[in-house]
């Protein structure tokens, strides 16, 4: 295959999109498929001679589709979204055909720079002040790692990433009871362990399950006592289960006295901060150290592009930061290389998509997407709350809420009949003990149509139970 091939199969491609998007309704949004059934379809000896692309862009189109889960379906409630606006994946194949390798200002400058401003942009966008600055990561795994070791090392004087851990103060790293499993993998990798993870329970009846900031000072005075080392606070802004939403303002002033830098992870609800209306939400961020939002989660950046503002970048390009002679970049010392902010060393043009998303959507379409997505989810619960049997266990937090339907086991049933039904897709959480279906809106593509289906399933596939 050559240039003048790609030319062609690249028209190929992008026709096969716009009927792949066009027809998305048409097909359940998860495969009914066992595993390994489709590894059996394309099991194959290691091809040793070339094949017509032909052939193989018809097998992907015969055999691939139907045995996806289809994250861009606009009847897609599960999870968070991963959306794709058409922009951004016209970027995404720009980058792709340039095949950058933008670890270094001087391997790609363009790159660099634009990352700069659309981290700048969304600074603005999001309303955080000015003087925060940050980098683009992959996920929010990446950047809450990031933070984490950055936290480690400002307790140990930056003697973990020379001397190691060995022998060290037991450090202490505390989060809400409601934060993303990536905060107990940070602390597993960096060396910190889970066991040293304090979950702070919650505040008692706070509406958006808030950290009860009593609780975390009592908690980090305790581990002083004890001869422990407190090292940062990890506090959530829309939590993965039910939305949660610490009180910031509350619990970076408890960090504060205690001299502990703080760590906010809004990887979902961050990208609803383009609205000034919800910001109450994430009130007091301007506080913290750093914080972590996907805009490849609610505003259609194809996956993945995760963005970190930080608030002083000087401590993690401490930690993170490595330069070896051939890294260097010759006769300038002032330029910024993003691959010092995080942990790999190669790093993708993931700023174009961004660039492109912003300018083609513009603030004011991505600001109706979520208002819609918001007022639509209220609309859904109400119509599942008039459902017989049906109970709305956590109230919507901008889009998401959950529910049960009679007691666990029927609940659990009924979730696995609506997604083998494959017209809507919904997944589980566990709350106060009870199994609960999660339901977000926020498919880029999706209408109010499209999450009305979703009490109309409902209640037919309840009534068949």
């Amino acid at each position: 295959m050559d240039h003048d091939d790609l030319a062609h199969w690249s028209k190929r491609a992008a026709d096969w999109a716009r009927d792949y998007h066009a027809t998305l309704r048409d097909r359940p949004v998860r495969p009914n498929i066992a595993p390994g059934e489709f590894r059996a379809l394309i099991d194959a000896p290691l091809p040793e001679d070339p094949e017509p692309i032909e052939t193989i862009f018809d097998d992907f189109t015969r055999l691939v589709p139907d045995a996806m889960t289809h994250w861009q379906h606009p009847r897609f409630f599960a999870y968070f979204p991963a959306n794709a606006a058409p922009a951004s994946m016209l970027a995404e194949q720009l980058a792709n055909a340039m095949a950058a390798q933008a670890m270094l200002w001087q391997t790609a400058p363009a790159a660099n720079e634009m990352e700069e401003l659309v981290i700048d942009w969304m600074r603005e966008a999001l309303g955080l002040p000015e003087g925060f600055t940050g980098t683009i990561h992959d996920s929010a795994t990446t950047a809450t790692f990031s933070a984490v070791a950055t936290m480690r090392e400002q307790a140990l004087n930056y003697e973990g990433v020379t001397q190691g851990l060995h022998g060290g103060p037991r450090l202490r790293l505390y989060a809400s009871a409601q934060t993303h499993s990536s905060v107990t993998k940070a602390a597993r990798l960096t060396g910190i362990g889970a066991e040293n993870l304090v979950q702070v329970p919650g505040r008692r009846g706070d509406p958006h399950f808030s950290m009860d900031p009593t609780a975390l000072d009592r908690l980090i005075r305790e581990d002083k006592a004890a001869g422990y080392t407190p090292i940062g606070v990890v506090l959530a802004t829309g939590g993965t289960a039910i939305g949660a939403c610490d009180d910031l303002d509350a619990a970076i002033a408890v960090a504060r006295d205690h001299h502990l830098p703080t760590h906010v992870d809004a990887a979902w609800a961050g990208s609803a901060m383009i609205c000034p209306e919800f910001r109450d939400l994430w009130a007091g961020v301007e506080q913290a150290d750093s914080v972590v939002f996907n805009p490849h989660k609610w505003l259609g950046a194809q996956f993945d592009l995760s963005i970190q503002f930080l608030r002083d970048p000087t401590p993690q390009v401490r930690t993170m930061g490595l330069r070896p002679a051939y890294l260097q970049t010759l006769g300038d010392d002032e330029v910024t290389n993003f691959n010092e902010w995080t942990l790999p060393l190669g790093r993708r043009f993931r700023a174009l998509k961004l660039w492109f998303l912003l300018r083609a959507e513009g603030l004011s379409g991505l600001r109706a997407r979520i208002r819609n997505h918001v007022a639509w989810a209220h609309d859904a619960r109400d119509a599942i709350a008039a459902l017989p049997g049906f109970e709305i266990v956590t109230e919507p937090i901008l889009s998401l809420f959950t529910f049960r339907f009679r007691d666990d086991a029927t609940t659990e049933r009924l979730l696995d009949a609506v997604n083998r039904d494959g017209r809507i897709y919904l997944t589980q959480t566990s709350h106060d003990s009870a199994f609960v279906i999660r339901m977000q809106v926020g498919q880029f593509d999706v209408t109010r149509e499209d999450v009305m289906m979703v009490p109309d399933v409902l209640r037919e596939i309840s009534e068949s139970l």
